[in-house]
């Protein structure tokens, strides 16, 4: 007889209250839309960032020529 197994619990990103990856938390891996949002909100704001040295920033438009496409 298999056992059925229990949904993967995390906290979410944001207010750190426990989410289940169940079709009951459809913005996963937040708890709720306003979490996703507030998230969303600091990527576009820039207060999250991915480290690392800018590739695009640091070439001369006439180096991207051919290579945009």
């Amino acid at each position: 007889m298999d056992t059925p197994k229990k949904p993967t619990s995390l906290a979410c990103p944001i207010c750190k209250s426990q989410v289940l990856w169940t079709e009951d938390f459809p913005a996963r891996p937040f708890c709720s839309e306003r979490c996703r949002l507030i998230d969303l909100g600091d990527w576009a704001t820039e207060s999250h960032r991915i480290a690392g040295d800018p590739v695009v920033d640091d070439l001369m438009s006439d180096d991207l020529e051919g290579k945009l496409h």
